[in-house]
């Protein structure tokens, strides 16, 4: 079971980043912050309520896009993706490395991504 997460980020995949940017800064008049980890750049904005839009630049299917994200606050990201597996779950991008940590990506009964997240510091297993 996925422990009970306390943040969550909706993640975009983009064709322009600097576009990207332009647009919610500009236009809708959000905080973004460049990050390195992804090129060019991946872009943060955290909104009230602590919500995070994150931005990357990379090819996206239609649908595939945005996806939500959940943070892992006590580690174990290789035991709840088994644990999600097990239950049938399709997971679409096993553990991998991410920018500060890993990632894993799944799919919900409807095909809707979603995903997780685990900093770096955690173990990736708890077993």
């Amino acid at each position: 079971m996925l422990p009970k997460p306390h943040r969550a980020s909706i993640v975009y995949y983009v064709a322009d980043i600097v576009r990207t940017e332009t647009f919610y800064r500009d236009v809708l008049g959000l905080d973004l912050s460049r990050q390195d980890g992804a090129e060019p750049f991946w872009l943060q904005a955290t909104l009230d309520g602590g919500l995070e839009l994150i931005f990357f630049q990379m090819p996206a299917e239609r649908g595939s896009t945005p996806a939500i994200v959940f943070d892992l606050t006590e580690g174990g990201i290789d035991d709840i993706v088994a644990a999600l597996a097990e239950k049938g779950v399709t997971i679409v991008t096993p553990v991998e490395e991410a920018p500060g940590g890993w990632s894993a990506d799944f799919l919900d009964p409807d095909g809707f991504g979603l995903g997780l997240y685990q900093s770096a510091e955690k173990p990736r297993s708890l077993k």
